[in-house]
């Protein structure tokens, strides 16, 4: 079975993320921990039983991976500005599944291939282009299996927040859906057309429901 797992709000650096973040929710995310094998940092919002958001940035006290790319675009930072100030912050979503290999299946260069990752004393399998790029530009969900501890947000503090609905907007609405359904997420964003990939998400907060996007 494969179900959405989180949202990655995509920052040119952590600090930036976390106060936009902050601004409009209302509420703070968690400390997360380091991608050692990515050169990337995160901090953390539950948003449902099984599901959160990361604010996710390049780390500057790591190094750049070798040989691969960063995750999520993040070996282009010149990029991850850009689309930072044409509003195009909520950049990516994040499918759980077991057996990820099996998942992918042929569709390598749409999703990449599994890499070993780890934050502190979490180790699991995530889904990783070779450019580094995100599937579809953001219109597709990164793979991600945690193995046996399972998704962390059950573990994560419950500060009233809880995704209500996520749209994609994209040049691809075909391809996007038809890709999607594939996957047979019982939470499916819906999908509809854009000039570019743009990611709407309605958080219900203490505050009432606020968007992310």
């Amino acid at each position: 079975m494969v179900e959405l797992d989180h949202i990655a709000v995509v920052a040119p650096d952590l600090a930036t993320g976390l106060a936009w973040v902050r601004e409009t929710l209302g509420v703070e995310p968690q400390p997360g921990g380091k991608h050692p094998e990515m050169g990337t940092h995160n901090h953390l919002l539950r948003i449902g039983e099984s599901m959160f958001l990361e604010v996710i940035a390049a780390d500057p006290s790591a190094g750049r991976p070798s040989p691969h790319r960063r995750w999520f675009g993040l070996d282009d930072p010149a990029q991850v500005r850009r689309d930072w100030r044409d509003g195009r912050r909520l950049r990516g979503w994040i499918a759980r599944c077991s057996g990820l290999e099996a998942t992918i299946g042929k569709r390598a260069p749409t999703f990449g291939v599994p890499m070993a990752v780890s934050r502190g004393d979490r180790n699991w399998q995530f889904s990783v282009r070779a450019d580094g790029t995100l599937p579809a530009d953001g219109g597709l969900p990164h793979l991600i299996d945690w193995g046996e501890p399972g998704a962390p947000a059950p573990g994560m503090p419950d500060l009233g927040c809880k995704l209500h609905a996520l749209v994609i907007e994209t040049p691809e609405p075909a391809f996007v859906r038809s890709t999607t359904e594939t996957l047979g997420l019982p939470f499916a964003p819906g999908v509809r057309d854009g000039k570019v990939v743009r990611l709407i998400a309605a958080i219900e907060t203490p505050f009432g429901i606020r968007i992310l996007t």
